[in-house]
């Protein structure tokens, strides 16, 4: 194909300003051929606590239950997932598998590991790196911010009530954000504080800051004793993160933020008002995709540690009590089935809007959920029961997976990892598992 005169390469208009970045894309570098192999990779997880409503097959409140009834191909969704219905050639319903490491621990731990799969017990809290991070490090190098991480509790809590669903190659837990209004500044607001020179200049006196410090460290880890070497080398490698954002920040220094109105979106939600909190994170989520701000992110709705969690306070904002611990807790009482499938209910809800907002923006000669695998679920099934995984597995159709299906598996047979590892092969890893994976879930594959 002849390329016309209006058209453009994709890095085109970022060469000579000191660095080469993506641009989001547009008609105009449509040309060349097939161009979905220049298009974007991305993955998305988001994750809620405390399990779903898992009611009996012949239990009159079946559905409330939050897994489908039927299997395969013919299958139907729940009250709980019904609003998933204009979406069902987009999503693949799992159950029955879970991280094996998992079965041992306590049924508040699991969050941590659900998206790495490592194995914590015995007081011995090291983790592995999540699969958002490993997908960041194939697809992160060409956008702003290689990933976000997002929770409504912010932060990174403590081991095993982590606050955060990501972690580093080294399995320490990345920061979350919680604020719609900082995350949006993050994302989309224009740089304040100086020049251009002067803040490249305060970049530099950064970098040239942290070097001493790196260099210092160096010198004196030599005459650490072994304990205190390993707690050194933690330092470092918190050091060494900063080193990396200061480095990154000043490459784009020179590239705009993409303008963006906070129209879409109630930047000034809070936790406190659930229903529009939930809406502007998966709105912003959204923007990160749509403007290729990012092409990862996670958002983690909700910890797994009863009653510190903020979002345990959630289910107060349909008209629920008690408390989303309290509810979960309460599934096999008289009612608890639908209180608990309601609410369950209520957050399929959004994201199956955040799904449809993906599949109605176009991107080449198919949609942004094309080309993006969206993950959702939760590390219990009833509450605190470390098996049988709630999981919706949607998009990525432009990648290789096939839904419109339930699959439902022995989890001495598969495990989550396999999906992962089907997952990171899909977004451009060689043919490497991930954490403790024994092959792949080829039934997610076209």
């Amino acid at each position: 194909m002849t390329k016309k005169p209006w058209q453009i390469e994709r890095r085109a208009l970022l060469r000579g300003v000191g660095a080469t970045m993506a641009l989001p894309w547009m008609e105009a570098m449509a040309w060349g051929g097939n161009t979905s192999a220049s298009l974007p990779k991305r993955f998305c997880s988001v994750y809620f606590p405390f399990g779903v409503a898992v009611p009996r097959e012949d239990d009159p409140n079946r559905q409330w239950g939050w897994f489908p009834t039927g299997e395969g191909k013919d299958f139907k969704f729940t009250n709980v997932l019904k609003s998933l219905e204009p979406l069902r050639n987009n999503v693949t319903v799992i159950g029955g598998i879970s991280h094996p490491n998992g079965w041992a621990m306590g049924g508040h731990d699991t969050g941590d590991i659900y998206l790495t799969g490592a194995l914590m017990k015995n007081g011995e809290f090291t983790n592995t790196i999540s699969l958002d991070q490993r997908i960041a490090q194939l697809n992160g190098a060409d956008t702003r911010f290689r990933s976000l991480t997002l929770s409504s509790d912010g932060g990174v809590g403590e081991p095993t009530r982590s606050c955060t669903l990501s972690f580093s190659q080294e399995g320490r837990p990345i920061p979350a954000l919680s604020s719609p209004a900082q995350i949006f500044a993050r994302l989309f607001a224009k740089d304040v504080g100086g020049s251009r020179l002067q803040q490249r200049q305060q970049l530099r006196n950064t970098s040239s800051l942290l070097d001493r410090v790196l260099e210092h460290s160096r010198q004196l880890n030599r005459n650490l004793g072994a304990n205190d070497q390993r707690k050194f080398d933690e330092y470092l490698s918190s050091v060494r993160a900063v080193e990396q954002r200061v480095e990154r920040a000043e490459a784009w220094l020179d590239v705009p933020k993409p303008e963006v109105s906070r129209d879409s979106l109630n930047a000034d939600a809070t936790q406190q008002g659930p229903i529009e909190y939930i809406k502007a994170i998966y709105e912003l989520m959204y923007l990160a995709f749509q403007t290729d701000s990012t092409r990862v992110a996670t958002y983690m709705i909700g910890q797994v540690a009863g009653a510190t969690t903020i979002a345990n306070a959630f289910p107060s904002c349909i008209g629920l009590s008690p408390n989303w611990h309290g509810l979960a807790h309460g599934a096999g009482k008289p009612g608890g089935f639908e209180k608990l499938g309601r609410f369950d209910q209520f957050l399929a809800q959004n994201h199956a809007a955040f799904l449809s907002r993906l599949n109605a923006t176009k991107e080449g000669d198919g949609t942004l959920l094309d080309r993006t695998v969206v993950l959702y679920g939760s590390s219990n099934s009833k509450t605190h029961n470390n098996h049988n995984y709630p999981l919706l597995l949607a998009g990525g159709r432009g990648l290789g997976l096939t839904h419109g299906q339930y699959l439902k598996y022995n989890e001495r047979e598969m495990r989550l990892s396999n999906l992962y590892a089907t997952v990171l092969h899909q977004l451009g890893a060689s043919d490497e598992g991930f954490g403790d994976s024994t092959g792949e879930m080829t039934d997610v594959l076209a």
